[in-house]
């Protein structure tokens, strides 16, 4: 059997990591990009050494660790500043994306999730065979990100906005899981699919 590499991927508030850890409980090895982006601006990383060169020692707390909600700041309003800032993290983390995905096939996995959320704005539907894109509804989205992360509706719509619509994700996708509804709803959408596509662990 050759083995299946599924991209994941959705936007802000659209319950992507809920389906990643629905995959994650029936088996399924996850290359999480999220989580490689954290570990490659570790203190004393070279990623983390370019990023106070390119905006500033604020941007590193007291501890040496990168201090997100400032960065945060600078790059969610300035789409130039969002750009610097994917230059430099984007190399490091596809090149452990690459090795995790290695690392799993060689240990005989048959499929690989590839959990992406910037898939799509970052180019790479050629890292994967199949894309689910995970949905919501504009004010679903809103409403979650309000309450989550305690934001006024503009900041929710600002973080939103900085992001691909969620229209045009859904079109480049080979399936569509709309997280609206219930968490049973949802994961009986994941099933459907994964059947489908005869995706084993």
């Amino acid at each position: 059997m050759t083995p299946m590499i599924i991209g994941l991927t959705g936007s802000i508030a659209t319950g992507k990591s809920t389906v990643s850890r629905m995959l994650k409980e029936k088996g399924y090895p996850v290359v999480d990009a999220d989580e490689i982006s954290r570990q490659v601006v570790e203190p004393g990383s070279i990623v983390l050494d370019k990023i106070a060169d390119v905006f500033g020692e604020d941007v590193i707390d007291q501890n040496g660790r990168l201090n997100r909600e400032k960065l945060g700041s600078l790059i969610f309003k300035d789409k130039s500043q969002r750009k610097k800032l994917n230059e430099i993290m984007h190399p490091a983390v596809r090149q452990e994306m690459i090795r995790q995905k290695e690392s799993w096939l060689e240990k005989g996995f048959n499929t690989v999730i590839m959990d992406i959320p910037l898939l799509f704005e970052s180019k790479l539907e050629s890292y994967v065979e199949k894309i689910i894109v995970v949905t919501a509804t504009p004010a679903i989205q809103r409403e979650r990100l309000i309450a989550r992360n305690s934001l006024s509706g503009e900041e929710a719509d600002a973080r939103i906005n900085s992001q691909l619509p969620i229209t045009e994700k859904e079109e480049g996708a080979d399936a569509v899981i709309n997280n609206n509804d219930t968490l049973e709803e949802t994961e009986r959408q994941l099933d459907v699919i994964l059947a489908k596509w005869h995706a084993l662990p």
